[in-house]
């Protein structure tokens, strides 16, 4: 559907009036969709934009856990873990996969408030100053890997 709409873009901004004669395709898709404070066009990329609207409310049940949705989607999908550690499962719903596939980008923007360190895992979890995370899977025993923040901290 987002490449119907686009196309439908293209020949709006470069078609010849109605005609079935082509227009003149100055740049490609890709160049126009630059913001405009770099020398592009500033035309919305609808497939980034989508995703970004779906990271919203991926957000919104990771963060806003009283809210009627949360906690029907949290009920249905990830029952006894958040937004973050959920997992696609038998028979999802479009919507649900559709919010599911923005999880990465989630994950990857968001960074941990570390406070007391008692739920945050040392390995795996973007809590570094850079949103970096340790990684320790094969390199450490089980009793490491499961440590928390808070084994770090010196009271």
């Amino acid at each position: 559907m987002i490449n119907d709409i686009e196309k439908m873009l293209n020949v709006f901004w470069w078609g010849n009036g109605g005609n079935n004669a082509r227009g003149i395709h100055w740049l490609p898709w890709d160049k126009l969709t630059v913001h405009k404070n770099y020398r592009g066009m500033g035309f919305k990329d609808l497939t980034t934009f989508n995703l970004a609207m779906l990271g919203k409310h991926g957000w919104k049940f990771q963060t806003n856990l009283d809210c009627l949705v949360t906690k029907l989607f949290k009920a249905r999908y990830f029952p006894r873990t958040d937004f973050l550690g959920a997992k696609i499962e038998r028979n999802p719903s479009f919507v649900w996969r559709s919010i599911f596939s923005a999880k990465k980008v989630i994950r990857e923007g968001a960074r941990w408030k570390i406070g007391n360190g008692m739920n945050i895992p040392i390995f795996e979890a973007p809590w570094l100053y850079n949103g970096g995370c340790i990684s320790g899977l094969g390199q450490t025993s089980e009793v490491i890997q499961q440590s928390r923040i808070h084994s770090l901290i010196d009271y």
